[in-house]
């Protein structure tokens, strides 16, 4: 078995350009590229290392001041999965690609939840007025229902009062609700110091379709947050991490991608903050010689989200000069990759996710000028990783090892 690490840094929502098929199924993000638009807004920007490593390669154009790297090993990545999402983005960058969810409110399927749950031994009792759409209250310590803060109907919340039900038993109520829904994702969460009144207090209904807790009203981000994201179709022993958790190899996962991907690890570094993030992942990498490394870097999707070019180009310089940093801790077997998981482009006049391809910038000590081409999947990432550590391939993708030798 293979010796050496395999690194992955996400720049979240750093795209390089509309998919093809953006016309047809994402009108609203024609034209967008998120990469090139930001540094030709700031053409004094100052990211040497991502240039050195091939972001102009990727890009397909030099600006004024930004050139081609002759010696970067880079290629480009279609993106897999429906839509711009970042926790679908992860999913298939661990070598899945999910099935298409469904879009509906919780309120559709409250009598299959609440009958499974049932059946599997909870005390269930719902909760509004028969004529509005309702939430269910589970074991008097726990709420499901709709997701209020994100795009609704595309996830159900398990919310829990972690004083009455550990954590454990949340994930676990959590993975039942899943067996029966088809939206994106259940997430099972909960909080300490809150009981079960707080989150009713806060539960609200939308359009009169959707119903459930408003989370930060509730409390239950204020103390002891704990959460787990549960997607569809997603399988965690046949992505990445878990294959390598099977083998014993170390898993690393920071920033948002600690939070989204499961994993068995104990190496987790959870955060928001890319100076703290990139602090942790260095370190970690400076003292395990061996694994699995994978970093997200969420502060350039806030900015996106914001439609704010100049703070997402100071997150890109931060990030360049922790690159930088990280790079002189690599030895002759690892390889780095920096890459990806949709775009977000603050130029486009919205301030939603993007649908464009994504860069895959790589280094690996004395490897210069190789090209992977265009990949079909992100999920190539995670099949090249798997043929580094001579494991079980994961679900989806086509290793790129081979072009790098």
């Amino acid at each position: 078995m293979r010796k050496g690490r395999f690194v992955v840094i996400v720049l979240d929502s750093f795209g390089i350009g509309a998919m093809k098929d953006v016309p047809e199924v994402r009108p609203a993000d024609m034209g967008s590229n998120t990469a090139l638009h930001i540094l030709q807004k700031n053409p004094s920007i100052h990211i040497p290392t991502l240039i050195q490593l091939g972001l102009m390669n990727a890009i397909g154009e030099e600006t004024k001041n930004l050139f081609f790297s002759k010696e970067a090993n880079w290629g480009t990545s279609n993106l897999g999965h429906v839509g711009a999402d970042s926790f679908l983005g992860h999913q298939e960058i661990m070598g899945t690609t999910p099935p298409i969810p469904l879009n509906q409110p919780f309120n559709e399927m409250i009598d299959t939840v609440e009958a499974h749950l049932l059946q599997n031994g909870y005390m269930v009792r719902r909760v509004g007025k028969v004529d509005e759409p309702q939430i269910l209250v589970v074991n008097e310590s726990a709420t499901v229902g709709d997701n209020l803060e994100t795009d609704l109907g595309q996830v159900f919340n398990v919310s829990a009062c972690l004083d009455i039900m550990s954590f454990s038993k949340v994930k676990e109520l959590g993975a039942c609700v899943r067996e029966v829904v088809k939206v994106s994702r259940v997430i099972a969460f909960g909080g300490e110091d809150i009981v079960l009144s707080d989150l009713l207090d806060a539960r609200k209904i939308k359009e009169d379709k959707f119903s459930g807790v408003d989370a930060p009203e509730s409390g239950v981000y204020d103390k002891g947050y704990q959460v787990i994201h549960l997607g569809y179709g997603i399988d965690k022993n046949v992505q990445i991490p878990t294959i390598l958790d099977k083998e014993n190899i170390p898993v690393v996962l920071a920033g948002k991608v600690a939070d989204i991907v499961q994993t068995d690890s104990e190496y987790l570094y959870p955060g928001v903050d890319s100076d703290y993030l990139f602090y942790q992942f260095n370190e970690a990498i400076s003292k395990i010689d061996y694994g699995f490394f994978c970093l997200n870097i969420q502060e350039t999707d806030l900015a996106g989200h914001g439609e704010d070019v100049d703070r997402y180009a100071d997150r890109l310089e931060v990030s360049d000069q922790h690159i930088a940093e990280l790079i002189p801790l690599l030895n002759e077997e690892d390889i780095l990759v920096v890459t990806a998981d949709h775009g977000n482009d603050p130029t486009i006049g919205h301030s939603q996710h993007t649908r464009e391809r994504v860069p895959l910038l790589i280094y690996q000590k004395g490897t210069r000028n190789k090209k992977i081409g265009v990949r079909n999947s992100m999920a190539d990432t995670a099949a090249t990783a798997a043929e580094f550590f001579s494991v079980n391939a994961p679900q989806h993708g086509e290793s790129y090892l081979e072009l790098l030798k």
